[in-house]
This record gives structure tokens, sequence and C-alpha cells, in this order.
């Protein structure tokens, strides 16, 4: 238990039901759905909706989704890929004769055609009990009447003015005398509201057919876009199987690739043979930032689309491979250059957990990759539309360079832990390239080190930044640990910014207790009844 007399949040307990948002208003939107008769995943996409419109930077319908689903708490998960695909044309031989060769953020090419939208029809149709009209209701009208701007958000939004001014559309709807709307006032997003009222009548087709994709694609083209209204018509998300790793006596469940999932597993196991002393001492953190280091390696070089690449997840999520890791890592000190092993053949985002009566459990994210994503808004319909082709590469025989109808590698990814035949938590970490790191600190927190559900959320992060030699690390770690740690010869950097976000929700099966957290570093909260 936390230190009643200090700063901070208690975990919340209820009975009946509970959600866990990064936003008040999406986490109170989720409850009512509840009440209303919706199960864990139609008040999920609830939630998801609001926040496409009270946290438009992080999320919105113009971006990607994936979900883990739980049924009564089963283990026999619904695992559903929300990611869009690249233009049909886009071939990297088009992007070679263009000259380009990087996808840039703010270009029609950083844009794959959204799944989010997608994702929530076939979900709700497939599993959920309630219509998308009176699930949709909460967003319809934040969107259509205003919204008060929270806090963090007001903070994100201000750090993306220049941006936001580089776009007509955007900054008609985020600026006012050039500047982003403060805390505490109202926003409106009238078309906004509109795009959201025509899903919630007529489903998937009034985003991907008709009018509304017909503007998204001129909108996409005239920047010099490659997308096309077959391009929209169709996408067509997938359920998969979900993959998993076992990390002492615990089922650990993700989305597989294209999205990052594997390697959060992939770092349970290699620090599964760690020695467990103290989580915040700077002898576990130099493990952890040396398996991080090595894992994201890894990731760098074969996550892809599973569908057009060989991504060799067994050999991922071996016992060998994380041994080989372990035993490469020295423990005193900073390996200068990651170990090549020889593999057997061929940053905004907005996380939700959901727990019902019956005990459905819904893991869900919904991302626009940066904030704001591309920073490219249709203007008559309000879609704000994602970045995650910047994922990819334009490297030909790399897994994930760009190709037709492609997906990109993807760093949101939904968790859920079991034991034995029954799930006993959704949880997620929101941040980017974080994720997977974040999954791990958080569990092994969790599990591991005896902090509860919100202490585990609360605690210091660092995280030792792909591609960079830098280890960033929010101000609250122990200055004597950062020092300890640069002795070590880790080049420590004072983060920007909060590191991530979480939000989680545990079940008790013996005593019908439900207990949930959700991290300081955003405006939202955990609530049940």
């Amino acid at each position: 238990m936390r230190n009643l007399e200090a700063p901070g949040r208690s975990p919340v307990h209820a009975t009946q039901g509970m959600a866990s948002t990064s936003h008040p208003l999406a986490t109170n939107a989720a409850l009512d759905v509840l009440k209303q008769g919706g199960n864990a995943l139609d008040a999920a996409i609830a939630a998801c909706a609001v926040q496409c419109v009270v946290e438009p930077h992080s999320t919105g319908i113009g971006g990607d989704c994936f979900c883990l689903y739980s049924p009564h708490g089963s283990t026999d998960l619904v695992a559903f890929n929300g990611s869009g695909q690249t233009p049909a044309a886009a071939t990297l031989a088009w992007y070679q004769s263009q000259g380009i060769s990087t996808i840039e953020r703010q270009s029609p090419h950083s844009v794959t055609v959204p799944g989010a939208v997608n994702a929530w029809c076939r979900l709700n149709s497939d599993h959920g009990r309630l219509p998308l009209e009176a699930i949709l209701t909460h967003a319809i009208g934040y969107a259509r009447d205003g919204y008060p701007v929270a806090s963090r958000v007001s903070v994100d939004f201000a750090q993306q003015v220049e941006l936001l001014k580089k776009n007509a559309a955007a900054g008609a709807v985020f600026l006012v005398d050039g500047k982003t709307p403060a805390a505490g006032s109202l926003h409106k997003q009238p078309a906004l509201a509109a795009t959201l009222q025509a899903i919630a009548h007529s489903g998937s087709d009034a985003f991907y057919r008709g009018e509304i994709a017909a503007e998204m694609v001129d909108t996409l083209q005239a920047l010099g876009g490659l997308h096309t209204i077959d391009d929209f018509a169709s996408v067509s998300g997938e359920y998969v199987s979900p993959i998993h790793t076992h990390y002492k006596g615990y089922d650990v469940f993700q989305v597989p690739p294209n999205g990052q999932g594997v390697i959060a597993l992939q770092l349970l196991n290699i620090v599964s043979g760690f020695p467990v002393n103290e989580p915040l001492s700077a002898q576990r953190l130099h493990l952890e930032i040396e398996a991080g280091r090595q894992a994201y390696h890894d990731r760098s070089l074969y996550v892809a689309d599973q569908t057009q690449a060989h991504v060799p997840v067994d050999w991922l999520l071996s016992d060998e491979h994380a041994a080989e890791i372990r035993q490469s890592i020295n423990p005193s000190k900073r390996i200068p250059e990651i170990p090549p092993y020889q593999s057997p053949g061929h940053r905004s985002t907005v996380y939700i957990s959901v727990v019902d009566k019956d005990r459905n459990a819904c893991s869900f994210i919904n991302s626009l990759f940066h904030s704001f994503g591309s920073v490219q808004m249709a203007a008559r319909s309000g879609v704000m539309f994602h970045n995650r082709g910047e994922s990819f590469v334009l490297e030909p025989g790399h897994p994930n360079c760009i190709a037709p109808r492609k997906r990109p590698m993807h760093t949101i990814i939904p968790g859920m832990v079991a034991a034995g035949d029954k799930v006993i938590m959704p949880y997620g970490v929101m941040g980017g390239d974080y994720q997977s790191y974040g999954h791990m600190q958080f569990l092994t927190r969790y599990l591991d080190f005896g902090m509860d559900i919100q202490e585990a959320q609360d605690a210091p992060r660092l995280f030792p930044t792909p591609g960079s030699d830098e280890v960033e690390f929010e101000s609250t770690l122990d200055p004597q640990t950062v020092a300890a740690l640069k002795s070590m010869g880790h080049n420590m950097v004072r983060a920007a910014r909060p590191i991530g976000g979480s939000q989680a929700i545990s079940i008790d099966w013996q005593n019908g207790i439900l207990t949930g957290g959700s991290d300081p570093r955003k405006d939202g909260c955990a609530f049940g009844y």
C-alpha cells in the first residue's frame, strides 16, 4: 500500500464492473454503457470513441486499433488486428523513382488506410450486445456540444502548434488566434460529430464508402498520396491467434506481429532469469536496460506484417534466445555493441481496460501514432489521419519494407494476463516505442516486487531509446540511481515529457472483486460500481 500521507492515488475496488482509461469522460462513458446492459467490449468502444473526441491528439477514427477480448474470463481469447494497409500502388519502385528515401511524418505517404472504424464495427457486430448507435452517443455529444479540455491534453495540444499551423484544416479546428485550447476551455468538433453520427447509423460503410471516403481520398491525393476509393473499400481487419509466454506461473498474451507485442513477451522471457532484487535499484535497472537494448534490436530486424514477411516468432520467444541474451549481459557495465544472433531461417495512443459483471474482459488500444498523427486532416469529415506508415523502411529485402497492401510494424499492443484457465488482468501501456518495455516494467513490478496495481504504474520510469545510446529517465528517479547508471556506461538523459501511460484491472475470482489503476501521467482514472 502507498504512503497515505503522501500525494498519490489508491487502487479502485468494485464488484459489478470497472473501466480504466486515460480520460475521466471516457471512463464515465464506459460505465454508462455497462449499466445500460452493454458488455466490456461495447464499453471499450464507447470509451475509445469519446477519446477520439476529447483526446484527439492521441487517437482518432483516422487511426488503427488492436483488441484482446476474453468472453466470461476465458483464456480462449478473441484477438483482432485492426491495423490498416498501404495503398495498392505503394510499391518500393515508385518511392525510389520519386527519390523518396524515408517516409516523412507530415506527408500522405505516412498514412495507411485507417483500420479503427472497421475494427469497432466488426467487433461490435460479432461480440457486442448494444447497437453502435447507443455506443457512440457520448462521443457524438461531446464532439457536437463541446467538451472541457483536460490538463494533460492541453499540454500535449500546445506542443504541436507549429505543425497544426502547417495544415489549414487542422488549424481551423485546433487553433484560435494561433494557439491551442487552454485547460478548462470548451472545444467542439462539429464535422467529426457528423462523421461519428454517420458511422453510428450506417456502420463501417459510412466511413469506407461514399462521401466520407471520397473526401478522405481526395484530401490524400491532393497531397500526393497514392490512395484510392478501392483502397478504402477493401479495408478488412482480421481475427488472429494470440501469442503468449509463461511468466512465473502466469500466462501473458499479446496480439502477434505486425505489432511489437512479441517483444514485450521476449523481454519477460529475458528478465525471468534475473535476480529479484530491488525494482528501482541501479543493478536491476541496468539489467532491464541491457535486455531492452537487445530486444529492440530484434524488433528493428524482424517485426513486420506476417502476411508479407517471415517473422521468426517462435525463435524470438524461445528460452534459448532469452538465455543467450541474458548470458551476453555484463552485470556491471553497458555492452558497447549489440551482439549479432543468428535467426533460424526465414509515440501517442489511448489504452482502455474494461471488465463487466459477467467478467468479460477487454484490452483495447487505438492510436494515431505521433501526437495528431500526420497532422493532415480531411476538412469536411473532421478526420485526422495517423502516420503509421512512417514505421516502414525503404530498404529492399527488409521484412518491414513498404509494399502494396502491407501493414507497417506497429507499436500499439493490448495485453492480457491469465492464471490457469481464467484471465486475471487486462492491461496495457501507452507511449509509442516504449510500450513493449513498459509492459515488462509494469508486470515485473506488479508480479515480482509486490507493488499494487496503482503503485506499479506510479513508479519512476526509464527507457533505452531505440536507435540511440540514450536512456531517458523521469525526474522522479533517485539521483543516486541515475549517477550509478551513468557509472555503468549509460548515457542518461532527462525525459522531455512523462514516459508513457497505462491502465489495468485485476480480477479476484474467489472474492468477486475488481481492482483497477490508471496512470497519473495522464488525466484519466479507473472507476467501478
